[in-house]
C-alpha cells in the first residue's frame, strides 16, 4: 500500500455549479485503481482548475467516495457551532507552522457552543492549548461532516492505540514512551504502546504550487496490527518523516513552507476514512545529531518544535476525546453533531476544498479571511454563493464580529457605513 499525491487538470466549469459532483466525475475518468483520500483545488485559472489528490494506491480497501454528499435536512439553531480550518501545507501566514492557530482556536472558541477545528491548528508538538468546548478533528473526519455523511459523537475519553515506529536509535523509542507516560500521569490517559519493527516509509516533498506533500510507503504491516487490536478508539502515530537537512535549516531560517504536515495529513486522512477511527500523527527526530542542532531564537511561530523531541503531547491531548465518527445513516442526524448543526466555517482567503464546497451546497456562512495569506490562487467570489454567504473579511479580529453578528442575526451591512437605500421593484401583477 502506498500514498502519494497527484496533480491533475479539470476544465473549467463556468458557472461553478455542482462542484463535487463535476469534479467526481472528471476524476472517475483520471484514476485506474487509484482511491481519492485528499482533495484540494490550487488555483482556477481561465481554461482550467489545477486539483492536487491525495491518492491510495495498492490496496482493495475502499469505502464510500470522497465526494459522497448529503444535503443536510436543515440548519439547527438551536446552539451555534462553528468550524475553523486552516489547511495543511500551504504556509498559512497563521496556522502554518507549529501549532501557531491555538491563540486563535482559544479566541473562536469562546464566541461560540462548540468549535470543531483540526490537527493543523492547535498542534504545536508538546503544547496543545485546545479548550473544554473544542473537538478535535482529523481533516478527512472533518470534511465528512461538512459533507453529511457522518456524525459526531462526543466522549468522555478515548482509549489510546499508540503506534511507535521502531527507530534505529532506541534513545528515541524511549522517549516516546516517556511522553505517554507523562500523558497518563498528567492529563489521565489510558493508552496502549505498540512498537512496529516492520516500519511505514515518510519522505517529505513539495508539489509544483509549492504545497508541502510527499509519500508514504510499505502501510501493510501497520494496517495489519490495527486491524488484529480492537481494544481502542483513537490512534496516535510516530514515525521518522525523511527529509533533506538542507529544507529543514531552511524552514527555521526563513519563511518555506513547514515539510512536515502535508505528508502526515495524507497518512492520517487515509486511517481515518478507511478505519472510521480518529488519528493524529506527530514526527520524531532522525537523530540525535538533528536534535542537539541550534537554531537560536526562532521565529515565536516555530518555537514549539525547537523545544520538544517526541512532538508527541500535542496528538495524545486532542485524541484523549476526540469524537467519535458515526456512519449509520439513521443516527447521523441524532448525534452530538452533524452537517446540520454546523452554522459558520472560517478559512483563509482563497482556499478550495472539500470543506469549502460542502459548505458552499450545505448554504452554510463561510468566512474567509484575507490576512491570512497563503500559496492558494481562487477567488472565492467566483463560486455562486447564495446571498451573503460568503463574509470576506481582513483579519479573525473582523471574522469575530461576523461571527457574533451570524449567531445574533444581525445584517453585517446594518452595522457598517454607508447605508445603502433599500431597494424595491414595482410589480404589474
Amino acid at each position: 500500500m502506498k500514498l502519494y499525491e497527484k496533480e491533475i487538470l479539470i476544465p473549467l466549469k463556468k458557472d461553478h455549479e455542482n462542484l463535487l459532483e463535476y469534479f467526481s466525475n472528471c476524476l472517475s475518468h483520471n484514476l485506474d485503481g487509484e482511491i481519492p483520500i485528499r482533495f484540494v483545488v490550487t488555483e482556477a485559472d481561465n481554461k482550467n482548475y489545477h486539483c492536487e489528490l491525495g491518492i491510495l494506491s495498492e490496496t482493495d480497501k475502499f469505502n464510500s467516495s470522497i465526494f459522497e454528499f448529503k444535503k443536510r435536512p436543515y440548519e439547527n439553531t438551536e446552539k451555534f457551532n462553528v468550524v475553523l480550518i486552516i489547511p495543511t501545507g500551504i504556509n498559512a501566514e497563521l496556522g502554518g507552522h507549529a501549532g501557531d492557530a491555538g491563540a486563535l482556536s482559544r479566541l473562536i472558541a469562546s464566541t461560540c457552543d462548540t468549535l470543531i477545528t483540526h490537527p493543523n491548528v492547535v498542534n504545536a508538538s508538546d503544547i496543545n492549548e485546545l479548550t473544554e468546548n473544542t473537538l478535535y478533528v482529523e481533516g478527512s473526519i472533518l470534511s465528512r461532516l461538512m459533507m453529511g455523511t457522518i456524525g459526531l459523537q462526543k466522549v468522555r475519553s478515548n482509549r489510546l492505540e499508540v503506534i511507535l515506529n521502531d527507530h534505529e536509535d532506541n534513545y528515541f523509542t524511549e522517549q516516546a514512551i516517556n511522553s505517554v507516560s507523562a500523558a497518563r500521569a498528567t492529563l489521565g490517559i489510558d493508552a496502549e504502546v505498540t512498537i512496529l519493527k516492520n516500519r511505514f516509509k515518510m519522505k517529505s516533498k513539495y508539489s509544483s504550487s509549492g504545497r508541502a506533500t510527499g509519500t508514504v510507503e510499505n502501510l501493510e504491516p501497520l494496517f495489519n496490527i490495527l486491524s488484529k487490536k480492537n481494544n481502542y478508539d483513537a490512534i496516535a502515530l510516530s514515525s521518522v518523516i525523511e527529509l533533506d537537512p538542507k529544507i529543514r535549516n531552511e524552514y527555521f531560517s526563513s519563511n518555506i513552507v513547514n515539510p512536515w504536515g502535508g505528508i502526515e495529513a495524507i497518512l492520517t486522512h487515509a486511517i481515518s476514512y478507511l478505519l472510521d477511527i480518529p488519528t493524529a500523527h506527530s514526527p520524531i527526530e532522525e537523530s540525535r545529531e538533528m536534535d542537539n542542532l541550534n537554531y537560536g531564537v526562532v521565529d515565536p511561530r516555530k518555537a514549539a518544535e525547537v523545544v520538544s523531541t517526541t512532538n508527541l503531547h500535542c496528538i495524545l491531548k486532542g485524541l484523549h476525546k476526540s469524537p467519535k465518527i458515526i456512519t449509520n445513516q439513521n443516527l447521523i442526524n441524532q448525534s452530538n453533531i452533524s452537517a446540520k448543526d454546523i452554522n459558520c466555517l472560517i478559512i483563509p482567503d482563497k482556499c478550495i476544498g472539500l470543506p469549502t464546497l460542502a459548505a458552499l451546497q450545505q448554504r452554510i456562512p463561510v468566512i474567509a479571511v484575507k490576512e491570512n495569506k497563503n500559496l492558494m490562487k481562487n477567488n472565492l467570489e467566483d463560486l455562486p454563493w447564495s446571498k451573503d454567504q460568503l463574509i470576506c473579511v481582513e483579519n479573525y479580529q473582523e471574522a469575530v464580529g461576523a461571527i457574533y453578528a451570524l449567531k445574533s442575526g444581525t445584517s453585517i451591512e446594518s452595522v457598517r457605513r454607508p447605508l445603502q437605500y433599500t431597494k424595491f421593484l414595482n410589480s404589474n401583477i
